[in-house]
């Protein structure tokens, strides 16, 4: 049986959530840019799609770093990280740009 298993399944599930959240958020934008008559400009599409990888990317080292942290025998204090700040930041960024691309449709 793996050491603190419970603790590993839900870090991993945390960072399954945040892959679904970067997904839909990117696709959700995407398809909003296509409905209107005219097509968006190629660099907001580019810039969602480089925030959401950004987002999946911040994820997995989120996760790498959590399961250092349960796997370490040293008690640590629970304190904010950088990667759930930038985090957060980025999926305001990404539900920015799908106002941008529901205001441009309008």
């Amino acid at each position: 049986m793996i050491r603190n298993f419970q603790e590993h399944a839900a870090n991993e599930r945390t960072f399954l959530a945040w892959i679904r959240t970067a997904t839909a958020v990117v696709g959700f934008g995407l398809a909003i840019g296509r409905l209107g008559d005219q097509l968006p400009s190629p660099w907001t599409e580019i810039a969602m799609l480089i925030s959401g990888g950004l987002v999946i990317l911040l994820a997995y080292l989120r996760m790498r770093s959590k399961q250092r942290e349960i796997d370490s025998t040293t008690e640590q204090a629970r304190e904010e990280r950088p990667f759930d700040l930038l985090l957060l930041a980025l999926v305001c960024s990404m539900f920015a740009l799908i106002g941008f691309f529901t205001l441009h449709l309008v």
